[in-house]
Formats: C-alpha cells, sequence, structure tokens
C-alpha cells in the first residue's frame, strides 16, 4: 500500500534522537486511513507500535513491526453555558493545544503549558504539572479499536485515570488508537497557583491577580530553566515518576532525612521528588558515557550525542539502584522502553 513504507529510521521521531529504524512505517493524517490499514489486514498482520510527538519513548533496538505516526490535525471548540468543549485532534502538538485555550481564555490547560508529545497522548499517560492533572480537563476521546475497524468513544470514567496512568497502558493496551480528545474548559478561570515555584515567581513580578496567560507564561519559563530542549539535547523528560509511599514507610525516612522533599496525596499516602532523591544520591549532571543526566534537573536522561537506547537504559538502572539501597524507595520508570 501506498502509506506503508520500509526501513525508515526512527530517529526524527524520537525525542531522545535514538537512532533505530523501523521495519515499516505510516504517517497518519486522517481516521480513515486508519480503516484502509484494517480493512487490508496491515494492523493484523504486524506488530504496532503507535506513535504522536515520541517524547515519552527509549528505543533500545530496532522495531520489526509497524510504526503509525498519528499527525491527525485539527481544533475547534464549543460553548456549553459556562463550560467550553475543545476538540483536538491526536496529532496537535500538546502546547499549541495550550496556547489556543490561553489565546481564547479557556481556561483550565495553562498549567499544563509547554510539556512535550500530542494530544492524542495526553490521556494515555495522564499528562500533569503544577497542581494539574490531564483527567481534571479531559471530557471524552475518539478511538480507532484496531480488531473491529470501530470507533469507540471514552469518557473520563473509561479511561480508569491514575498517576501518569490510564486504562490506555494496561488492560487495553495495544488494542485502540486515539484519534480526537475533547477537553471541558472554563469560560471563568480558577487559577491554580499551589506550587512554591509559581506563587514565588507571581511575588518576584509583582502580580497579585494573575490571569491563565500569567500562568502560562511563567510555568513556560520555569519548564525552559529546568528542562532541556530536545532539538538541541535528546531526552524524554521526566524519566522517572515521582514515587508514592505509604505514611509507616514515610515518616522514619524524613526523620532521617529532613530536608527530603514531598507532598501529602490521597489516602494519607506521601509522594517523593524524584529529582530530589536521584540529586542526593550524586546523579544531578552526570555524565556517563554519551549519557547522563541533565545539569538543571537530575530528573531528566540525556543523550549526549551518539548514546544508544541500551545505553541510556542502562544508566537509568544505576540510578534505581543507588535510589533503592539509600532510601529503600524504588524508581519506576516514566518513559516507554522497546
Amino acid at each position: 500500500m501506498s502509506l506503508l513504507q520500509e526501513n525508515i529510521s526512527l530517529r526524527p521521531y524520537n525525542t531522545f534522537g535514538i537512532e533505530v529504524k523501523a521495519r515499516y512505517f505510516a504517517e497518519i493524517s486522517d481516521p480513515s486511513q486508519l480503516i484502509e490499514l484494517q480493512k487490508n489486514l496491515v494492523l493484523e498482520q504486524h506488530k504496532l507500535l503507535v506513535i504522536g510527538g515520541g517524547s515519552n519513548l527509549l528505543f533500545t533496538e530496532d522495531f520489526d513491526g509497524l510504526v503509525l505516526k498519528i499527525s491527525i490535525s485539527g481544533l475547534k471548540y464549543e460553548q456549553r453555558a459556562d463550560q467550553i468543549i475543545v476538540t483536538a485532534g491526536a496529532g496537535v502538538v500538546w502546547n499549541d493545544l495550550v496556547n489556543y485555550a490561553v489565546q481564547h481564555d479557556f481556561a483550565g490547560l495553562e498549567n499544563l503549558s509547554l510539556i512535550p508529545g500530542t494530544a492524542g497522548a495526553s490521556p494515555i499517560q495522564n499528562i500533569g504539572a503544577y497542581g494539574v492533572e490531564l483527567k481534571d480537563v479531559f471530557e471524552s476521546c475518539t478511538a480507532f479499536e484496531i480488531a473491529t475497524g470501530e470507533f469507540k468513544e471514552f469518557s473520563r470514567a473509561d479511561c480508569g485515570f491514575a498517576y501518569r496512568d490510564s486504562v490506555f497502558k494496561n488492560e487495553l493496551k495495544g488494542q485502540y488508537i486515539i484519534t480526537a480528545v475533547r477537553f471541558r474548559l472554563a469560560a471563568q478561570a480558577n487559577i491554580n497557583t499551589q506550587y512554591g515555584a509559581i506563587q514565588a515567581e507571581l511575588a518576584n513580578r509583582e502580580i497579585i491577580n494573575p490571569t491563565i496567560a500569567d500562568i502560562s507564561t511563567i510555568v513556560a519559563e520555569i519548564r525552559v530553566s529546568k528542562l532541556p530542549d530536545p532539538s538541541t539535547i535528546g531526552n524524554a523528560g521526566s524519566f522517572f515518576k515521582n514515587p508514592v509511599i505509604p505514611r509507616e514507610q514515610f515518616d522514619p525516612l524524613v526523620g532521617k532525612f529532613p530536608e527530603l522533599v514531598n507532598y501529602p496525596v490521597a489516602n494519607g499516602k506521601i509522594k517523593l521528588a524524584a529529582g530530589w532523591l536521584i540529586e542526593y544520591c550524586g546523579f544531578k549532571g552526570k555524565i556517563d558515557g554519551h549519557t547522563g543526566t541533565w545539569k538543571n534537573q537530575a530528573l531528566v536522561l540525556v543523550n549526549h550525542g551518539g548514546a544508544t537506547g541500551k545505553e541510556v537504559y542502562s544508566f537509568s538502572e544505576k540510578i534505581i539502584d543507588t535510589v533503592y539501597a539509600t532510601f529503600g524507595v524504588h524508581l519506576e520508570r516514566e518513559v516507554n522502553i522497546l
């Protein structure tokens, strides 16, 4: 079929900049192309990998199957009383969506500014930052069922959202391809400034009544100051999840490490800052061969040039083992390993 290409380099399609090849590759710009592939049994015949911005992947080897790059575009909105429903094609760049909302004065996405990736990937990961998660603004999504060739609507309840998690990463993994996402935004902003970094910057700028544009700008600048640009140095953003531990584990730990950065979450559990744990163990800015951690944020692993996925993975193992030996806390990778 004309859609399919063979032996395609995936280096341009993963923000780590890892050089691997896909045996087959197709770029999807319209949902009807998925129907075409399904009718011709292409999706059935090959191991399948669906990617958006490639910002949450670490390739450790060539992909012996079919890679689908989702590039479905389109942004539109409708107003329902004091709520705004924004619909984004799955291939829309996430920050373009955020900017669209902020420019139209639709509130809810501003704290999620400058997160890499696409709109279609956002429900899979339940992305989040600075006190807001995708589930807080999610209305529904449309997804293509690979087995049947039919489109299905998923509500917020259907998605089973948890911390950096959803049904699309678990029981429904590999069964659906998201083609569009709808977000429930507000005409009247409820500004979220609970994170100290945001509060400090608002005070620094002497902003007393911030707008969503103020929050978006500040969040973007904070991210730029901490995180490397993938176009300059390969990375996938935060490589590890912030671990969540029970109170009975936390109390003796904070007694031993009083500076331990932590946040209370639901059910009496405590979320720890993975970046702080890694930095305490001496990994911030560390270079290990062609890989290492970012100089301004230990949570980010980088490709200094020429790193293989296996090299990055091996380095992440060293971090996991050292953090566990020091704190008795197991770090879980946020990035998908392939």
